[in-house]
């Protein structure tokens, strides 16, 4: 029930949805008076979820940040890789299909390749309410044997739907194969806070691996100051989203 209750919550938390709300409710009241404060609401809020260094100013705040390959030391017992970046609906089924994020296992084979980590998990089944059948993690499993990593260090947890359910199910495989050793947790940036907390609560202690940034250095021109981005309201919904994730995962006891 929380899954499901997670991705409506979802779907309705977005700028899009509050600035279409603002638009289209003047057309069903009547009173005049806040049919005028509804549409300057909507304006105001396009004008803010659209300017490209507000959003690139919070999503770097948030962020944490990436370290260098150079400075991790050799041979952490595992990469443990998040999912979530892929479309394993997409047709033609015969590839795997990478949405923003590839730079998850990307990254991690580049590790594995320079002796950082010495094995590969990754965790993850399908995230989505409606094919539940469908494992992301194969996909990645598929891409990272064809990079060659070998068939003996890559392990494939794909049971699991959101990062509770990651870290949860990760932390049976880690205490059974690598027990108090140190290894690497892999995901996105904007996810590793959420990512971090969920693993600490099972009782493991993770070293941060973050990858696939959305903020971008910290140099803009006056007329990123006035004029609008696309690109500004799906970095504001990837935020919000989650900001509330990591809300209802308190409220939960999740962390």
């Amino acid at each position: 029930m929380f899954f499901i209750l997670s991705k409506i919550l979802s779907w309705l938390l977005t700028p899009v949805s509050w600035i279409m709300l603002c638009m289209l409710l003047p057309y069903f009241i009547k009173r005049k008076g806040w049919k005028k404060r509804l549409r300057l609401t909507g304006l105001s809020l396009l004008v803010f979820f659209t300017n490209p260094a507000i959003s690139n100013l919070a999503m770097k705040l948030w962020e944490v940040n990436p370290v260098l390959i150079s400075s991790l030391p050799d041979h952490a017992a595992v990469g443990v890789v998040l999912t979530g970046v892929t479309n394993p609906m997409q047709e033609p089924k015969d590839r795997v299909h990478f949405n923003k994020g590839a730079d998850r296992i990307i990254h991690a084979i580049q590790l594995y390749h320079e002796g950082k980590i010495d094995n590969i998990l990754i965790t993850g089944g399908s995230g989505s309410l409606l094919h539940q059948e469908v494992s992301e993690s194969e996909g990645l499993k598929q891409t990272a044997l064809m990079a060659g990593v070998s068939p003996g260090h890559l392990f494939v947890e794909g049971d699991s739907r959101n990062t509770r359910e990651n870290a949860l199910y990760s932390a049976e495989l880690i205490k059974k194969n690598w027990p108090g050793k140190p290894f690497l947790l892999i995901t996105s940036a904007f996810h590793m806070r959420r990512s971090l907390a969920c693993f600490r609560k099972v009782e493991l202690q993770p070293d941060a691996f973050s990858t696939d940034l959305y903020s971008g250095p910290w140099e803009w021109s006056p007329l990123d100051l006035i004029i609008p981005s696309s690109n500004s309201l799906r970095i504001w919904e990837v935020l919000i989203r989650e900001w509330v994730g990591i809300i209802s995962y308190k409220v939960a006891g999740y962390i």
